[in-house]
């Protein structure tokens, strides 16, 4: 089968014949990929970003946002079936941990990360397991939902975790209306009374904020935090959903969050410098977000399959990988990326 395979780092990617993965264990789900998502990630494991954190041997192959069809089943995988329709969650997890009992798959003390620690998506088959896989309608095209198994999961995470904090007469700003920032304004619209202000730097993506469910736009032109304050009362936010987190803007999220406030940081690229007597004198929260559960990503496709959360993506054959990452780097694409072998 052809695959997008990294051989080495701060090199592109290579798109190769591999052979096709087998089923080695009664829970393993192969799954013929009919949509990979090309994510901004992929572009920071390129850069070796995630080397350490991933221990990950190359070559192997990318892609951490798939869905598709059931091709094979183990013996032992009785929730999905040969042909059924599924998008998978990012990290195939073991099910008997504590993290995963709790319903924190992420944190599973035995998951793996297809696309990040082992063989991914972009690829025209992949194997994970059964816990991994969710069903969905038969009329749904995978290569139509596939950025929601991380892109959509991660924002839905965090919007699901702020959502105690966002009552009516709450303001949440969402910094960036890209290929995650999108997904979170429409969870924000789908699960919360509070007033949606969003920030970006790019006139065509607040106009595309603005169709989804955003209430104010403000445009990152360097007074955009002074205009939040000022939208605010002078005090801030009381959630700043950061789906950049690089090249300034953490500080600024931060600084556009009101006194005991909640700033959640989505995207990375940047460190945060704060000084700790802002925070204790504030009680400012910081919250970190990784992808999400299990029950994040059902949720999301419930919204997703009742039209309420869309994504916005331009599809690429899997031979155009290198394209779809190009153009990603550049900013040229509109939402989601999406390869389809």
């Amino acid at each position: 089968m052809r695959a997008v395979r990294l051989h080495s780092y701060h090199t592109q990617p290579v798109i190769e014949q591999v052979p096709e993965p087998t089923i080695s264990g009664p829970l393993d789900v192969i799954v013929k990929i009919g949509g990979a998502g090309v994510c901004r990630t992929d572009l920071h494991i390129i850069e070796e970003q995630w080397a350490d954190k991933s221990g990950v041997v190359l070559p192997y192959t990318i892609g951490h946002e798939n869905a598709g069809w059931v091709a094979e089943i183990g013996a032992a995988v009785t929730n999905v079936a040969v042909g059924d329709t599924v998008i998978l969650h990012p990290t195939p997890t073991c099910g008997l941990c504590q993290a995963c009992r709790a319903g924190q798959d992420m944190h599973c003390t035995d998951n793996a990360f297809p696309g990040i620690d082992s063989d991914g998506g972009m690829a025209e088959f992949l194997r994970t397991s059964a816990r991994a896989c969710v069903k969905l309608e038969s009329t749904t095209r995978p290569e139509d939902v596939a950025a929601l198994a991380d892109a959509g999961i991660t924002a839905y995470h965090a919007v699901r975790k702020a959502v105690p904090l966002l009552y009516p007469g709450t303001v949440c700003v969402v910094i960036g209306a890209g290929g995650l920032g999108h997904i979170g304004i429409q969870c924000l619209d789908a699960l919360t009374a509070t007033t949606i202000v969003v920030v970006d730097r790019n006139p065509d993506a607040l106009k595309l904020a603005e169709q989804l469910g955003a209430h104010h736009t403000v445009v990152a032109d360097g007074s955009h935090v002074d205009a939040v304050l000022e939208m605010t009362g002078g005090v801030g936010a009381e959630v700043v959903l950061d789906f950049v987190a690089e090249q300034g803007a953490q500080q600024e999220g931060f600084a556009m969050t009101r006194r005991n406030g909640s700033y959640a940081v989505i995207g990375y690229g940047s460190n945060l410098d704060i000084p700790t007597i802002d925070i204790i004198s504030t009680e400012r929260n910081i919250i970190g977000n990784l992808v999400g559960t299990y029950n994040d990503l059902a949720e999301l496709m419930v919204l997703a399959q009742a039209g309420k959360v869309t994504l916005h993506t331009r599809t690429y054959p899997l031979d155009g990988a290198l394209d779809a990452l190009a153009d990603l780097d550049a900013g040229r694409v509109r939402g989601r990326a999406i390869l389809v072998p």
